[in-house]
């Protein structure tokens, strides 16, 4: 059943969400009708379970409560810039954590809070820095890059086009050392690279 407020790789907000996998939240982005008028108001953007101890979302968009977003999968998740929410997926939120500090040389721990004012300092200023670009065969399985303009999910040997209903079929790269543009956070390739375990769609197993 489709939903509303898909969320791309580069973060943007859509009408419509064909085939989600996890919700997200950046805080209230609706109006009274129901209408996206913000792309973020919290600075900690979360990746959320679609259902947790049975609570209930519906009727989605609520009056004053967070706007609802959702995912085709976690690499669409982690692309856009969401993190593992600290509540519903506390072992998910932890090791993210912990390999995220580890990626990014950081030798102590830091609150929540501190974190998410980091990953949104590298959202806003996406492409600023050579970092936003780097060579394809060195780039870990999980992450989203562009290719010929088109946003790609990269899993090691090929890439494979992202939609909101799954994966393209596989195109094969023809040099490895070509610099491609990341939609995947820096600092967040650095922690899947590191070995954080991203879940993707299941069309990305096609043949």
């Amino acid at each position: 059943m489709p939903l509303p407020n898909g969320v791309d790789p580069a973060g943007v907000i859509h009408p419509v969400c064909a085939s989600a996998g996890w919700m997200g939240n950046r805080g209230l982005l609706h109006d009274q009708d129901a209408q996206i008028v913000r792309a973020w108001r919290l600075k900690a953007w979360i990746t959320c379970r679609l259902s947790y101890k049975g609570w209930s979302r519906k009727p989605l968009m609520k009056p004053g409560r967070y706007t609802e977003l959702f995912f085709l999968d976690e690499a669409t998740a982690l692309s856009a810039g969401h993190r593992p929410c600290a509540m519903c997926r506390r072992a998910d939120y932890l090791a993210f954590k912990a390999q995220w500090l580890m990626a990014n040389a950081f030798e102590t721990d830091m609150l929540a809070e501190e974190l998410d004012g980091r990953l949104h300092e590298e959202r806003t200023h996406r492409g600023s820095s050579e970092g936003w670009r780097q060579p394809l065969g060195m780039l870990p399985s999980g992450v989203m890059v562009v290719s010929h303009d088109v946003a790609c999910l990269w899993n090691g040997e090929s890439l494979r086009a992202w939609s909101s209903t799954g994966y393209g079929v596989r195109c094969i790269p023809d040099d490895l050392r070509t610099k491609v543009n990341l939609l995947t956070p820096p600092s967040i390739v650095d922690t899947i690279r590191l070995g954080y375990p991203v879940q993707v769609h299941s069309s990305a197993r096609n043949p």
